[in-house]
């Protein structure tokens, strides 16, 4: 017999291991989401699904989860304005909803969550990283998580958790701003590139070369970007 079978902390090791060398290279936020319930499937009790809470403006918003259970207590949660995913994003401080069928501090959130079939509730901050206020949100779908033991089990794998989530949704932010960026910036070189051909053909100021530009967008849905490109490309600001 293993000496180690009886420890939970060994028991548990290869999942806090495999938390830490979760890379970006292999995974996108919710299939990094997929994997870490995984693991706390493997160490948790109670069937865990998990989702990420981001507040942005005072807004929150779900950003990956990875069941319909999380999904529907967070909208939940956003319509009431109240809940520990909401505490936690916006106080940066652990919230536990432990027995959903005893609980007074959320009680709206806690009875329909019981009856969802939620047992407990905890959310844990990520951390604060350029200005993203959010949090990791465990549901246990089976069975409360009340016992000291457990608590602190969970509480570990979310220390652990938190880290690559957290990093692996500013990551995939700044690709999506750095694309978006690109896109401006791709739309900013025709629209003046088409600007340059107005102004010289028909002797138009700036200002009157992007008002001719704006008023075809206008005048036939179409964006402003597409406009220019079909100018430059043939001369003609509509369709012949």
């Amino acid at each position: 017999m293993n000496p180690h079978d009886d420890d939970p902390a060994v028991a548990v090791q290869p999942a806090f291991d495999e938390l830490g060398r979760l890379s970006f290279a292999d995974h996108s936020l919710d299939s990094l989401l997929r994997r870490v319930t995984e693991l706390a499937a493997g160490v948790l009790p109670g069937r865990p699904v998990i989702s990420v809470t981001i507040l942005a403006a005072d807004r929150p918003s779900t950003v990956a989860a990875t069941g319909e259970l999380a999904e529907d207590l967070d909208r939940l949660q956003y319509r009431l304005l109240s809940g520990p995913c909401l505490s936690a994003s916006s106080t940066g401080r652990t919230s536990e909803l432990v027995d959903t069928r005893s609980d007074t501090q959320w009680p709206e959130f806690a009875a329909a969550a019981a009856a969802a079939g939620c047992g407990s509730v905890l959310s844990f901050p990520l951390p604060v990283r350029e200005k993203v206020s959010g949090a990791m949100n465990v549901y246990a779908r089976r069975f409360t998580i009340t016992d000291p033991a457990t608590l602190d089990l969970v509480s570990r794998f979310a220390d652990y958790a938190v880290v690559p989530v957290s990093n692996m949704y500013l990551y995939e932010s700044a690709v999506e701003r750095a694309q978006n960026l690109a896109v401006a910036l791709d739309s900013r070189a025709v629209i003046d590139q088409a600007k340059g051909i107005l102004m010289e053909r028909f002797k138009l100021t700036p200002d009157q070369a992007f008002q001719a530009l704006t008023r075809v967008s206008m005048e036939t849905n179409t964006k402003v970007r597409d406009i220019a490109e079909r100018f430059v490309a043939t001369g003609d600001l509509r369709d012949t």
